[in-house]
């Protein structure tokens, strides 16, 4: 889709066009295409309705009924911040008393549209012009919204007095325009010296304004956050979708945290929460994993705060780094999951093949973490093929205990 096909898609017969198609149904999709021509609408007008359809369809995950009066471009819907989040950043700013926010790398719009919702001036600019069109359409009911084409880098900032309330908000951008991996999508960069703005660039526009937050990817490296930031990892319904990084007053816990979103609630895990679980030692063999395994959400994990699980369980973590909590007694942890230990023995194909034939096993699921084997071929070892022969099916945890690999046996609590 190009700048001239947003245009005719988000006023006139286009909007209307769009306005009016059902939902969106795959199967149906080519007799609609079809029908839409016959009546007598351009070819190339059906066909980027009909993409704008299907994305909207996807897109109600993450915007909810706002997707039906939404534009999108596929890299853009992609990178978006699911809405529910997108409100947890923009009332950061607002508590912190910002007024004004430079959204710099919007893409479609859903953090600014957040900010906008709360009554904030935001000033939304995109590299793409594409993007940034598509962003002016879907922030088109907020007066107080402005969509611009053009780099972050030149953006001019206020300076002195009319920088006091000012908040900058920096999504940089994580892929290679123009170079697509072997699925058609846009490449992902994994380099913080990769992102647009670069991570440097980054540090400097918070330099410049105190009141900086940056949208980053989950594997943000503990090493690199700068002192008295905060760092927050976010879930949503157990996938981990960001890593924010948040400067001057909008840090509100410095350090490094986990937000576990759900649509129900949101539980925040601290630094402070896991210290004392981090003077816990590990395991030191596979005879010590206790009666209860707990796996604590992954949002957890990426922050390093697996130390609050031990802690709240009176456990200890079976390895170093692994995630993985064993303890001796049953505890409800919102952010995590337990389940029973039936079997827990060293990582032998022969022996965990035999325990699993003797107990009536055909069938395997596979959790690992911090082990190199392949499931499928350990399966195939196991002579576990999936088919089921009259049997059940056992869950297990490849992971390290000690130095060592283990194999447990557990099922879910």
């Amino acid at each position: 889709m190009d700048a001239a096909m947003v245009d005719r898609l988000s006023a006139g017969e286009g909007w209307a066009l769009l306005q009016s198609l059902p939902p969106y149904d795959e199967a149906a999709s080519l007799r609609l295409q079809g029908r839409l021509r016959e009546a007598g609408f351009a070819a190339d007008l059906v066909a980027a309705a009909l993409t704008q359809s299907r994305l909207r369809a996807r897109a109600t995950d993450k915007f909810g009924e706002f997707a039906a009066g939404m534009l999108f471009t596929p890299d853009g819907l992609e990178q978006a911040t699911r809405l529910p989040v997108a409100a947890r950043h923009a009332h950061r700013y607002a508590a912190a008393g910002i007024r004004e926010v430079h959204d710099l790398g919007c893409g479609v719009g859903s953090d600014a549209m957040a900010l906008a919702g709360l009554d904030l001036t935001v000033h939304a600019v995109d590299a793409d012009d594409v993007t940034a069109r598509v962003a002016a359409v879907n922030l088109r009911h907020w007066p107080s919204a402005r969509v611009t084409h053009g780099l972050a880098e030149d953006v001019r900032l206020p300076d002195g007095a009319g920088s006091s309330q000012l908040g900058l908000w920096l999504d940089p951008a994580r892929r290679v325009s123009g170079v697509a991996d072997i699925s058609g999508r846009t490449k992902r960069v994994f380099s913080l010296d990769a992102i647009s703005p670069s991570w440097q660039q980054v540090q400097a526009f918070a330099a410049r304004v105190p009141a900086t937050g940056a949208k980053l990817s989950p594997a943000f490296p503990h090493r690199a956050l700068p002192p008295g930031t905060e760092a927050q990892w976010t879930s949503w319904n157990g996938e981990v979708l960001e890593c924010a990084v948040w400067w001057g007053p909008l840090a509100t816990t410095p350090g490094r945290t986990a937000a576990v979103a759900t649509e129900a609630s949101t539980q925040l895990v601290t630094e402070a929460d896991a210290e004392e679980g981090t003077r816990r030692p590990p395991l030191g063999s596979v005879t010590e994993v206790g009666e209860w395994l707990y796996e604590p959400d992954r949002a957890v994990i990426r922050a390093g705060l697996t130390g609050a699980l031990v802690g709240a369980v009176e456990g200890a973590e079976l390895a170093g780094g692994v995630g993985y909590v064993s303890s001796r007694a049953a505890h409800e942890v919102a952010w995590a999951r337990r389940y029973r230990v039936i079997e827990a023995m060293p990582l032998s194909t022969k022996h965990l093949a035999r325990w699993l034939r003797d107990h009536g096993h055909d069938r395997v699921t596979i959790k690992k973490r911090g082990v190199t084997l392949d499931a499928d071929q350990l399966r195939r070892q196991l002579k576990m093929t999936g088919r089921g022969r009259g049997g059940s099916e056992a869950t297990l945890v490849l992971t390290r205990v000690g130095g060592g690999q283990v194999a447990l046996v557990v099922a879910a609590a």
